[in-house]
C-alpha cells in the first residue's frame, strides 16, 4: 500500500470514527486519534502533523499543565486560530485534535509517565513541534501499570521531549533546576525563554535536599521558594539562569491578589525579542497557579504572531479570572455553612504542599486533614507527603487508601499514627470507590472542626470532583 493511500485511508477512518465517538474538549478524544494511527502507521502521524501551518507546540510538566495549556489557549486564540487538546494528554489526543478541528496553529498538553507509555522522543519526531513548555518536574507516579517507575527514568522521558528539537523555542521554569537544566542543555539549538519569580517575593522554610540534576551533589540554596524551586548553585557549575519573565512584586489579600510581571521575550514569530509589563489583580488562586499564569504568559509572548496584542489580551484574561479555570478535581477551597473545606488531588509532594499553602489563607483555628494514601512501591510519594502533613500539624488526621493496595495504605497509616496524635483509618477497598466517595463526604460535614483539608493521591476526576460536587 503507497503511503499516499494509507494516509488518506487513515484520515478517512480517524473522520469516520469521530462520527461514531462523542468528541469533546478533555474527553473521549483518543479513539480517532489510535484509529488513524493504526491505519496509517507513524509515517501518517508525521504527514498529519504537517496540516498545522506554523506546527505545533506542547506543554507538559507534572503539575499545572492542565491549567498552563488552558491558560495558553484562551490568551493565544485571540490572536490566531489554533487547534486544541488539554487534559486527555496523550498522542492520540493530540492526533484527534489535528484531525478534526481547523487552525494553524496547535497548542496540546502532553503528559509523560515514563518511557514505554509516554514514547516522548518519538512524539517529538512525529509531532515536530516548535516549542515545548515545561511546568516543574516532581517525584509522581511510582508505578505505571504495575511497573516500578523511577524518578531518574520519569526525568529522562520529559528531558527527550525536547531532546532532538532543532527549531523553535524551549519555555521553561528556571526555578526548578530540572526544568532549568532542560532549557541550558538546549541553549546551544534553540532559544530558550525562562519564567520565574523574583527573590523574597516569597520564602519557603523548607531545607529537604536537592539533587543537582547536572552532577548529583546537592544543591545549595539561597532561598527556597517552594519546596524545591529557589535561587540555588552547585559545585559543577549549574545555577539557576535569570528569568526573561519574571514576577517583580505581589502584595497577597483576602480577596484579591496583585502581581506585577515584566518580561522580555524571544518571540518566534519575529526571530527577535519582546517586551513588556504587567499590572494584574488575581483571585487568590495559590502560588501554584502564578507558576502556571508565568508559564501561560511566556509561551504566549514566546509563540503568539501578533506580540503587540501581549498587554492587551493579558490583562483582560487575569484581571476578570474567576476559579472557574480550575480543571476538575484540581484543589480548590469550598465555603459549606461554617466550614471551609479544601479538597483536591495532590498526587505528589509538590501538590500537597501548595494545597496546603492554599488552605493556609482560609485556615484561622483548628485543622482536621483527611488523607489518601500512595499505593505500593510509591514510597517516595509517601516520604514526601509525610513531611508536608508534619509541617501540617493537625489537630486530626483521617487516612483511606487513595489507589488500589488497601494493605499498603494499613501501612502508611501506622506510620502517621506513630507520628500524629488522633488518627483514624477508613480501608475502603479502591473497587468501592463510590463508598470512598462516599465517606470522604461524610468526614468533611460530620467533622467537629470548622477547617478540613482533603487531598493526597486518588482518581483526579472519578474521585475528588464528584466529593466536590457534593459539597457543592
Amino acid at each position: 500500500m503507497s503511503s499516499y493511500f494509507r494516509f488518506y485511508l487513515a484520515k478517512a477512518s480517524g473522520k469516520v470514527t469521530t462520527k461514531l465517538s462523542k468528541i469533546g474538549p478533555g474527553a473521549g478524544k483518543n479513539i480517532p486519534g489510535y484509529v488513524f494511527s493504526k491505519v496509517g502507521g507513524k509515517g501518517s502521524i508525521s504527514s498529519l502533523a504537517h496540516d498545522l501551518k506554523h506546527g505545533s507546540v506542547l506543554v507538559t510538566g507534572t503539575n499545572g499543565k492542565t491549567t498552563t495549556t488552558t491558560l495558553l489557549i484562551k490568551l493565544i486564540s485571540k490572536d490566531i486560530k489554533i487547534r486544541k487538546s488539554y487534559e486527555n494528554n496523550t498522542v492520540h489526543s493530540i492526533i484527534t485534535a489535528i484531525l478534526n478541528q481547523k487552525g494553524d496553529l496547535g497548542i496540546f498538553e502532553y503528559g509523560i509517565r515514563n518511557m514505554e507509555f509516554g514514547i516522548p522522543d518519538v512524539v517529538q519526531k512525529l509531532i515536530d513541534p516548535i516549542g515545548v513548555v515545561y511546568t516543574t518536574v516532581s517525584k509522581e507516579h511510582s508505578v505505571v501499570n504495575g511497573v516500578k517507575n523511577p524518578f531518574l527514568s520519569y526525568y529522562r522521558a520529559k528531558v527527550l521531549l525536547s531532546k532532538d528539537m532543532k527549531k523553535g523555542v524551549i519555555v521553561t521554569n528556571c526555578d526548578d533546576p530540572r526544568t532549568a537544566l532542560i532549557g541550558i542543555n538546549k541553549q546551544k539549538d534553540i532559544p530558550v525563554n525562562y519564567y520565574g519569580f523574583d527573590p523574597d517575593i516569597l520564602v519557603d522554610d523548607d531545607e529537604t535536599p536537592i539533587k543537582c540534576p547536572n552532577c548529583g551533589a546537592e544543591l545549595n540554596y539561597s532561598q527556597r521558594f517552594l519546596t524545591h524551586r529557589g535561587v540555588y548553585s552547585c559545585d559543577c557549575g549549574f545555577k539557576r539562569p535569570e528569568p526573561n519573565v519574571r514576577l517583580v512584586d505581589a502584595k497577597f489579600d483576602v480577596n484579591d491578589w496583585k502581581l506585577h510581571i515584566i518580561g522580555d521575550v524571544y518571540n518566534y514569530f519575529l526571530s527577535k525579542n519582546v517586551q513588556f509589563e504587567l499590572n494584574l489583580t488575581v483571585p487568590p488562586f495559590g502560588i501554584h497557579n502564578i507558576n502556571n499564569a508565568l508559564a501561560s504568559i511566556t509561551a504566549y509572548a514566546t509563540f503568539t504572531p501578533k506580540p503587540k496584542n501581549i498587554v492587551r489580551n493579558v490583562e483582560n484574561l487575569f484581571n476578570n479570572l474567576d476559579m472557574s479555570f480550575i480543571p476538575e478535581g484540581r484543589f480548590e477551597v469550598i465555603k459549606l455553612g461554617d466550614k471551609f473545606i479544601g479538597v483536591g488531588q495532590g498526587d505528589n509532594g509538590d501538590a500537597l504542599k501548595m494545597n496546603s499553602k492554599l488552605m493556609e489563607l482560609s485556615c484561622d483555628g483548628p485543622l482536621e486533614v483527611v488523607y489518601t494514601t500512595p499505593d505500593q512501591y510509591e514510597d517516595e510519594i509517601f516520604e514526601d507527603h509525610l513531611k508536608v502533613l508534619k509541617s501540617i500539624n493537625p489537630d486530626k488526621i483521617s487516612v483511606l487508601p487513595g489507589r488500589k493496595s488497601v494493605e499498603k495504605a494499613q501501612e502508611y497509616y501506622d506510620i502517621l499514627k506513630n507520628e500524629m496524635n488522633n488518627a483514624e483509618f477508613y480501608p475502603i477497598a479502591y473497587e468501592d470507590l463510590d463508598k470512598r466517595i462516599e465517606k470522604l463526604t461524610q468526614l468533611a460535614i460530620e467533622s467537629k472542626y470548622d477547617y478540613i483539608f482533603m487531598s493526597g493521591c486518588g482518581e483526579e476526576i472519578a474521585m475528588w470532583e464528584k466529593v466536590k460536587r457534593n459539597f457543592r
